[in-house]
């Protein structure tokens, strides 16, 4: 069941991504980070929050819509919402 997930979540990212020739969330430049990886409202607010607390970084908010882009991925979610990137956050291992 877990592997199935797995490949269906890497199905949507190689249909995404396609188009500007990458494969997975993680590949995405950090150029690229904010338009493939959009955050819904409450989802962009969380990270911004972190940021302005100085906890989180430009390069580390990158990272952590990557991997939320995953999660949503995984939850068949088409956007990436609060929760997605809550989850995101806990996975990082520091307070956000």
């Amino acid at each position: 069941m877990i592997r199935q997930r797995v490949e269906l979540a890497r199905e949507r990212q190689t249909a995404r991504l396609r188009e500007m020739g990458i494969a997975t969330n993680a590949a995405v430049p950090a150029a690229f980070v904010r338009r493939l990886c959009a955050l819904e409202h409450d989802a962009l607010a969380l990270l911004e929050s972190a940021v302005s607390r100085g906890t989180l970084s430009a390069r580390a908010f990158d990272r952590v819509a990557r991997v939320a882009r995953t999660i949503a991925d995984l939850a068949a979610s088409p956007s990436i919402e609060r929760e997605h990137v809550a989850e995101a956050l806990v996975y990082r291992g520091r307070p956000a």
